[in-house]
């Protein structure tokens, strides 16, 4: 696959992942959030599992073990604590605020391997934090008063999100099961969901079938569409082109907010925006930008060997 193909892939996923942002809103207009993310989720575990069957016929030699069980629930909740959170804050907050502040979990990632896994950040990220705060606070139109209790549950969120993102890391690399941990993932996030959903929220058939677009387009286009569109790019594209297309998913949401919501941001909150995204990108791309120059002065040259019996080439 050409890198330009893979390029077009990721950028696809970041479109539906920012649109899907408008679908988790309206789709609330007829059932409960915790409702819709069990449906959801659980749908996505469905629209993944063949292919999590496929590679578990592939991957004989990594049975899976208590231990990893273990680990892949317990990620499970994790997104299911992330995921609940951005599902009830969208009741509070626009579909723009929710894409720039979920995105803050770039920035939170390196701050939260510090706290929890004692994995020293790069630099950049400490003034990467300070610009995000500005960001924030030009977000809420230049009052931190003016954030509502869904912008603070989008930040809680992207907390969640950050751990997620540090602990899913060293599972993966334990047992190389992407597909099978996505699966996982989301059938213990339907299922954590679905539970009180039913218990505490008014459910009805004609609400989910009123639901039905939004559920089939984040379930199967955003959950389990997505995830693959992802995973087959990320193989074929430079890390440093992957980092920028991903994560024009706020930028995609802010979008789609506008044309299908018509949401609209004052010049402070535009401001705020663009710090925001341009800490998630400092974030993500400087760290690549500076090990990239070391280890090519780093790296010794290889000279091929010349063979005994023959003379070097004279120069030309």
């Amino acid at each position: 696959m050409s890198r330009t193909l893979a390029n077009t892939l990721l950028l696809l996923t970041a479109l539906i992942w920012g649109s899907a942002f408008v679908a988790q809103a309206t789709a609330m207009e007829h059932v409960g959030p915790l409702t819709f993310t069990g449906i959801r989720f659980l749908m996505a575990a469905l629209a993944v599992l063949p292919f999590a069957i496929a590679e578990t016929r592939l991957r004989r030699d990594r049975p899976l073990d208590l231990r990893t069980a273990g680990a892949f629930t317990a990620l499970g909740l994790v997104f299911f604590a992330a995921i609940s959170l951005q599902q009830i804050g969208l009741l509070t907050t626009t579909v723009t605020n929710a894409g720039f502040l979920t995105g803050i979990y770039v920035v939170l990632t390196p701050l939260v391997a510090l706290l929890a896994f004692r994995e020293i950040p790069h630099p950049v990220v400490w003034p990467a934090s300070l610009v995000t705060l500005g960001g924030i606070y030009l977000l809420g139109g230049g009052a931190l008063s003016a954030l509502t209790i869904g912008d603070l549950l989008m930040l809680v969120c992207a907390v969640f999100c950050a751990l997620h993102v540090g602990m899913i890391g060293s599972v993966v690399r334990h047992c190389a099961r992407p597909l099978l941990l996505s699966v996982w993932q989301f059938a213990v996030v339907g299922t954590a969901a679905i539970i009180p959903g039913l218990l505490l929220e008014p459910v009805s058939m004609n609400a989910v079938l009123a639901a039905g677009p939004e559920l089939l387009y984040t379930g199967l286009v955003s959950g389990g569409l997505a995830f693959t569109l992802q995973a087959i790019g990320q193989r074929w594209t430079r890390a440093a082109d992957a980092a920028i297309l991903l994560s024009s998913e706020a930028l995609f949401a802010a979008l789609f907010g506008a044309l299908l919501l018509g949401e609209r941001l004052g010049p402070a909150g535009l401001f705020g925006c663009a710090l925001i995204f341009a800490s998630i990108l400092a974030v993500q791309l400087v760290p690549m930008l500076v090990r990239r120059p070391q280890e090519s002065v780093a790296a010794p040259a290889i000279v091929p060997p010349v063979p005994a019996e023959a003379e070097p080439a004279s120069p030309a």
